[in-house]
């Protein structure tokens, strides 16, 4: 799954196959395939409901946020694919709101989940991240843990059920061990311990994604198990043009700052090559493994 350089490697490995010779065969593969994003307000979780309804024509998306009334381009998106689309409340700081909206789906006729994306994020409830220790509060650790690593496996927890369900529309069929659904954790490289070399800081984002890493690492032990196994992996999207990340741009190339688009696109093309053979892995936006 390695790759080098930004545009070409993209263009390559994922877009030109995906486009060229892929798109017809999953258009009929995933007619009823079935995908939840979880953080679908507004950034890259709402970037990743248009480009599923936009490239996957047959797929159902559920998307969950924490005040879908205030969520205006997501209600936006609803409005225009009424039929593909619906919107669920889930505050992963209420986490009972997680297991009525699994219990919610299935009573609403859905069978089984293709594809589940968490990519709701928090750098710290203050919106900057601790530069030293005198900034770390039970607060915002807390905070930030909740959302970033505890309320991903919670999702698991409850539509677990329904991705051993799934029909493997999403990822590769090439491996020997085939899959039902697939669980990817949007995470970020400064989740990695030995890519900690110098800079430090950030606390809480850093901990909270390190133990995201671990979630993702159990979950894939766990759910491989039995004949309906599930694909979980951990990808750092880059740094994207989001409200999370842009205070620190200035400290960033600007070939290297990625638009939503770009980032959900890459990450799309990595879930299409997924087999079980790359569960529990740790991967960036262009296929590369990051070390834990």
């Amino acid at each position: 799954m390695r790759t080098s350089g930004r545009s070409n490697s993209y263009e390559t490995r994922w877009l030109r196959p995906w486009c060229r010779q892929c798109l017809c065969v999953a258009t009929k593969e995933m007619a009823s395939a079935v995908a939840l994003v979880q953080g679908a307000s507004r950034g890259l979780g709402l970037q990743f409901c248009r480009s599923l309804l936009q490239q996957r024509p047959g797929t159902h998306v559920i998307a969950t946020c924490r005040d879908p009334q205030s969520a205006v381009e997501l209600l936006s998106l609803k409005s225009a694919n009424s039929d593909r689309l619906e919107i669920e409340k889930i505050d992963l700081a209420h986490p009972e709101g997680i297991q009525e909206v699994a219990e919610k789906v299935k009573q609403n006729g859905v069978k089984k989940l293709d594809l589940l994306i968490n990519c709701a994020g928090m750098l710290h409830p203050s919106g900057k991240g601790e530069t030293s220790l005198r900034d770390v509060t039970l607060e915002g650790l807390s905070a930030t843990v909740t959302t970033n690593a505890f309320g991903p496996l919670l999702m698991a927890k409850h539509f677990a059920p329904l991705l051993t369900k799934g029909s493997g529309a999403y990822g590769s069929k090439s491996h020997q061990k085939q899959h039902s659904g697939i669980i990817v954790n949007v995470s970020a490289r400064v989740g990695s311990i030995s890519d900690n070399i110098g800079l430090g800081g950030w606390y809480s984002y850093r901990m909270s994604k390190t133990a995201l890493n671990m979630a993702t690492k159990n979950l894939s032990i766990e759910l491989a198990r039995g004949r309906s196994p599930v694909v979980c992996v951990s990808i750092h999207p880059g740094t994207v043009n989001t409200d999370l990340s842009r205070p620190y741009h200035r400290s960033v190339p600007k070939d290297k700052i990625f638009t939503p688009e770009y980032s959900a696109e890459c990450i799309l093309g990595i879930v299409d090559g997924l087999t079980m053979g790359d569960t529990g892995k740790f991967l960036a936006w262009d296929g590369q493994i990051i070390p834990h």
